[in-house]
């Protein structure tokens, strides 16, 4: 049992992924309202080694000798990866290696504005950084950022990665009707986007509640207007969480796991975590899965949100 790599996991953009977990839960720069990892506890953007660079590294070394190699190093989990402050060495580490495994990292892309962060990102194959808004005040509604960040500097940090940076960059944007869906907040995202110069925009929206209750998904009507307004290319929906079925990483008996311990009392994710020993981005996927097909029905309590079997 690993302690800060997850997986390999099914991923919708990235295959087969081994995730690597830099940070503790819930570590970051942002408190989004739409996140599945829940509400952040330490927001903060002092980076630092929130996770010592020689126990990844006994980590990976252990997973390389015993594994299959994945599709995707993942550099995501239970917070933002590029507020450690050694994310450069391990990604290095692994490039040193496994050069032949592409590196992935999703990051909220808010520490883009510091040159150091943009430097350790080089070696990375694929870069998918988060931009859901280029408004200051819907910047606060949604992301509910550190006192210190704001949407000019968040936004040209990306631009300045652009210029830097010759990997692949998928720019991946959340829509939530009735915030970040208007007039005024499209027009600054395409302002922004070309601007940025994204490889890919990736329009995504709630696969499950998040944070905060009282927000909904977009529909793919909804979602399929956007492009049409923007018309810039190239815009993709991402696909459904259900065709996730269809990865090799999929696992049946994880699934089985999932739903016999929902079916015996339903649980929070946190509940889940601890039941079953897994990861909280893997426990994520899955419910994201079973919800699609309607296997499980997420409810609103007093203690957070539950999962229940149907």
């Amino acid at each position: 049992m690993f302690k800060y790599l997850f997986g390999p996991v099914p991923s919708r953009r990235l295959g087969m992924s081994l995730g690597v977990d830099l940070v503790p839960k819930k570590v970051c720069s942002l408190d989004c309202i739409y996140c599945e990892v829940g509400q952040t506890t330490k927001l903060t953007t002092e980076r630092k080694e929130y996770i010592r660079y020689p126990s990844l590294i006994k980590e990976l070394s252990a997973y390389f000798s015993n594994n299959p190699d994945p599709d995707y190093i993942t550099f995501s989990g239970s917070g933002e990866p590029t507020l450690n402050s050694r994310i450069g060495d391990v990604i290095s580490f692994i490039k040193e290696k496994k050069p032949h495994i592409p590196i992935a990292v999703l990051t909220n892309g808010t520490l883009l504005n510091d040159k150091q962060v943009r430097r350790e990102l080089l070696e990375a194959s694929v870069v998918l950084p988060s931009l859901d808004v280029a408004t200051n005040l819907t910047f606060q509604k949604i992301n509910r950022p550190e006192l210190n960040l704001s949407i000019t500097r968040y936004i040209q940090g990306l631009v300045n990665f652009r210029s830097e940076y010759q990997g692949e960059i998928w720019l991946e944007i959340l829509i939530i009707p009735g915030i970040n869906d208007n007039l005024r907040d499209l027009n600054a995202l395409k302002e922004a986007i070309i601007r940025i110069q994204p490889d890919r925009i990736q329009l995504n929206t709630l696969d499950r509640p998040g944070a905060i209750a009282d927000i909904r998904a977009a529909s793919m009507n909804e979602l399929q207007q956007i492009v049409k307004y923007w018309n810039l290319a190239p815009v993709e929906i991402i696909a459904a969480a259900t065709k996730r079925k269809n990865l090799k990483a999929y696992r049946r008996d994880t699934e089985e796991a999932i739903l016999e311990t929902i079916s015996r009392r339903p649980c929070t994710i946190d509940d889940l975590q601890k039941i079953l020993g897994l990861h909280i981005n893997e426990i994520n996927k899955y419910l994201d899965t079973l919800e699609g097909e309607g296997k499980v029905q997420p409810q609103w309590q007093n203690r957070g949100l539950f999962y229940h079997s149907q």
